[in-house]
Formats: C-alpha cells, sequence, structure tokens
C-alpha cells in the first residue's frame, strides 16, 4: 500500500456484559486504491503486513468475536450491512474495496449482503484463531484472554507506518 494510504475512520466499542469488544478502536478503510481484483489483491496487502489471509467466504450472520487474535477484513465483492460491538452495536454498511481492522474481543455480525458479497479474512502471524459467541457467563474469561493479546508490529493496510500502530499503542 502506499504511503498515501487514506486514513481510517474509528469506531470506539464497548463491553455490553456479554461482548467484550476492546479498548482499541475498530478501524474502517473505505475504498482503498487496489488494482485488479481484489481477493488477490487483499491477500497480498495483508500478507505483506505479517497478517496473512486465512480464507475467503462471508461473515458469520451470529454474532460472534475473537478473543485470541485480532482479525481484518477485506471486502473483495459486493456489499454488506453489519453489526459490529454486540447486538446493541453499530450498523456499518462495507462495499468492494473497503477493509476492517477488528481488535481483539469485537463482537461482529453480518445483517445483509449482496448474493456475490465475498470477504477476505486474516490474521496476525502469532495470534491463534478462535470464534465465541456472546454470552454473559464467558465474558470475564474472555475479556482476561484478550487483554493479554498482543498489538501487531503492523497495520495490514499500511504497514508500519499505519493507523493501528499509533492508535492501539498509546
Amino acid at each position: 500500500m502506499p504511503s498515501s494510504a487514506p486514513q481510517p475512520e474509528q469506531l470506539q466499542l464497548s463491553s455490553d456484559g456479554r461482548t467484550p469488544n476492546s479498548p482499541h478502536p475498530v478501524l474502517v478503510y473505505r475504498q482503498l486504491p487496489l488494482n485488479g481484483g481484489y481477493a488477490d489483491r487483499f491477500e497480498q496487502l495483508f500478507a505483506s503486513h505479517l497478517w496473512p489471509a486465512q480464507w475467503r467466504a462471508t461473515v458469520y450472520d451470529y454474532h460472534h468475536y475473537h478473543s485470541t487474535c485480532h482479525e481484518v477484513l477485506g471486502v473483495a465483492r459486493g456489499w454488506a450491512r453489519l453489526m459490529l460491538g454486540g447486538e446493541q452495536g453499530v450498523e456499518v454498511e462495507v462495499r468492494a474495496g473497503d477493509a476492517l481492522v477488528l481488535p481483539a474481543g469485537t463482537g461482529h455480525c453480518q445483517l445483509e449482503a449482496s448474493d456475490d458479497f465475498l470477504v477476505v479474512g486474516g490474521y496476525p502471524v502469532d495470534q491463534p484463531y478462535d470464534a465465541l459467541r456472546p454470552d454473559e457467563s464467558t465474558h470475564d474469561q474472555a475479556q482476561a484472554r484478550i487483554a493479554e493479546v498482543t498489538v501487531p508490529i503492523s497495520d495490514p493496510v499500511a504497514g508500519t507506518q499505519g493507523a493501528l500502530v499509533s492508535l492501539w499503542r498509546h
């Protein structure tokens, strides 16, 4: 990604007692200037910043979060409405060319999507993937795991000079 990477939108979410969320903001990059097919370009971009892509699919249509890793989602095709932060969270519409960086604990769920909606998902190289559903009985244990997830050395979109590096290390 060239040094002219756009600045991301920031969404600050907090725990609702079921979904832990994170003290770090969600980063939403809009309409990234990638040439060629978005899926391949997102995979190359994420890998170049040590966030290798692990899958191509859609976003689960139920609320979930990751307690052991951060996640990047690159929208390769179509559009979707996502709910971030849990059942009482924030709706976000994403389109091909957008990327979301979700800190560990961020609830996310697909509410609606075009038939061709496709996402490339990745995680930092040293962080194992898990998926949990929001639940009061597991919230505190998950929050403790989330607090142990390290801040990556680079932003999956803009590298070591990206917004994640400055915003998540304060």
